[in-house]
């Protein structure tokens, strides 16, 4: 059997991974083969016919090894994308979450007791429709509130105020108009959104944990965010910064997005049966699986997050000449990175800090070498600012570019 020798070194595989050589490394074993093969002595320079070909097979050796590395690295969730990540999350009995459209808090005005079905469309300035996502009933007062989803998926922004037009007519409703942006949707699940998902799933088949009906409610189509607490205690506590009051041995849950029925089911599947419910929204779910009619019925109670408009101001060293479109480029990268589209860097949430820290290298890296960041800082009124701030367990927080003030110093 004839044995092959080559002096370009091979890939190692240890407890620590996958390992290849430099590039440098592969060239010099290539160029020592050839010298080899040609009865040693040979000029080992790039630019001789021997060194060209080198060169050539260094190329194809280097490229066989960074997809080798690629593939070992599909083994880790951290680092798979595409359907290797897909494999991953079947593991789990997760499916990607398809794209899903903007969703917006609306106030609809109109007669008292008019009711709006779901399904009810409105336009917003840029032509796009949205329909109610659950029947509205405008209250005594001539309003009232419900979320409209838009009909084109994506994450497409809808600013505060541009909602403000009925698309199709319905007795006894007059206007509609957003005092908040929308959350923006999203195209099918990244693999930054898919592996956060991922993390938080290991509760996904348990029950009477507040990690299982968390991720339950994540999956659930529509929902662009969730909040799951519960409190243990013989007392009502007021919880987080909008001190919203949580009753004694209750579970808290906060959703925005999704149907009511849809929501609902969720929440039966996995919480804790017995305990206390609290919000604003409730619906009622009916065991057609154990039992015959009639059905025994269970009343599930959640809050629908408010939407919280989140203000960003950017002051930036004018000496560094930096891009003309700036304030432009900006403002898309702090939108980025509060929508959890920048890797590494997870979304602004219901009840989550938002640090001004986490904005500073995604900025810079617009252009290292001319942005220069003299403040970063955030508010929730717009005119005090802060390093942070953290929202409500009540809130889901909101962005749109006219809040986000770009400043030249």
């Amino acid at each position: 059997m004839t044995t092959l020798n080559t002096a370009v070194p091979d890939v190692t595989i240890t407890e620590n991974g996958l390992s290849v050589p430099d590039v440098a490394d592969i060239l010099s074993g290539r160029l020592t083969d050839m010298s080899t093969a040609l009865g040693g002595g040979a000029s080992q320079s790039l630019s001789s016919p021997q060194g060209q070909i080198a060169q050539s097979d260094t190329e194809i050796i280097a490229q066989e090894y960074d997809k080798l590395l690629c593939l070992f690295n599909q083994i880790n969730p951290d680092y798979a994308t595409g359907r290797y990540q897909d494999g991953i999350g079947r593991i789990y009995f997760m499916e990607r979450i398809s794209a899903q459209g903007t969703v917006v808090t609306a106030t609809c005005v109109g007669q008292p007791g008019t009711i709006i079905p779901a399904g009810s469309t409105a336009v917003d300035a840029n032509g796009y429709i949205y329909q109610a996502v659950d029947s509205i009933t405008i209250s005594a007062g001539g309003s009232g509130d419900g979320a409209f989803v838009n009909t084109t998926t994506g994450p497409i922004p809808c600013a505060a105020g541009s909602l403000n037009q009925i698309y199709r007519a319905i007795p006894g409703w007059d206007a509609i108009t957003n005092a908040s942006p929308g959350v923006v949707g999203v195209d099918v699940e990244s693999r930054i959104a898919f592996e956060t998902r991922r993390k938080q799933s290991v509760a996904r088949n348990a029950r009477n944990m507040d990690g299982a009906t968390l991720s339950a409610l994540l999956e659930t189509p529509g929902v662009l965010d969730a909040y799951v607490w519960s409190n243990r205690t013989a007392s009502t506590v007021s919880r987080g910064t909008t001190n919203f009051p949580v009753l004694a041995h209750s579970i808290y849950i906060c959703v925005y997005g999704g149907a009511d029925a849809d929501v609902a089911e969720a929440i039966f599947r996995t919480y804790n049966p017995g305990a206390n419910m609290n919000g604003d929204t409730s619906y009622t779910i009916y065991d057609n699986e154990n039992y015959s009619a009639p059905y025994p019925e269970y009343v599930m109670q959640w809050q629908r997050a408010l939407t919280t408009r989140v203000y960003f101001k950017v002051s930036l060293d004018s000496g560094l000449n930096p891009p003309s479109d700036i304030t432009q480029q900006v403002r898309a990268m702090v939108t980025k990175v509060f929508n959890g589209d920048y890797d590494g860097i997870e979304k602004a949430r219901i009840g989550a800090t938002i640090n001004a820290g986490k904005y500073y290298a995604p900025v810079i890296s617009i252009s290292p070498d001319t942005v220069g960041i003299l403040s970063l800082q955030v508010s929730l009124d717009g005119i005090t600012y802060h390093p942070s701030v953290t929202m409500g367990i009540d809130q889901i927080p909101t962005i749109q570019d006219s809040d986000i003030t770009v400043v030249l110093i």
